[in-house]
């Protein structure tokens, strides 16, 4: 092949419409801005602008936003609960959300627990918790232990 012989793509070398030059041209005149008005002008940047309505800029409060309404939760589940229960030796028939706390296990400013149903839970537990899902219910239900839920 030569360099000669190279052929371009039909939509390679096509030439822009050129706006403003006679009305042959399809955008003569006012050269597809319309009639009148800010817009129809040179110069002009409106970015932003909401025909008088308060703009999104605005209207945002400047610097971030924390819900007052927000609910913290930790997320607890039953591979935690079989490490926890073996590292701090406690006991599995009563456990309660109150002495995680104490024990530093999770801190109480970040949030209450919720037990979801993750991993297998190695005996049965009585469990003292601020909120579980349903199957994780079901599971310590199913395994002959009780749990009680306590929403503050």
């Amino acid at each position: 092949m030569k360099f000669n012989e190279l052929k371009s793509t039909p939509t390679s070398n096509k030439k822009s419409k050129r706006r403003g030059r006679g009305s042959s041209s399809g955008l003569g005149k006012t050269a597809g801005r319309g009639v009148k008005g800010q817009k129809s002008r040179s110069g002009v940047s409106i970015n932003g602008f909401e025909g008088g309505q308060m703009p999104l800029y605005r209207r945002l409060p400047k610097r971030g936003f924390k819900n007052p309404f927000k609910i913290k939760t930790q997320t607890i589940n039953f591979t935690t609960i079989n490490s926890i229960v073996k590292k701090y030796q406690l006991d599995p028939t009563n456990l309660k959300e109150e002495d995680l706390f104490n024990k530093n296990i999770f801190k109480k400013s970040k949030g209450s627990l919720k037990l979801l149903n993750i991993g297998k839970l190695e005996n049965t537990t009585n469990l003292e918790i601020s909120s579980a899902s349903k199957k994780a219910i079901e599971v310590i239900e199913k395994l002959g232990g009780k749990i009680i839920i306590t929403k503050k």
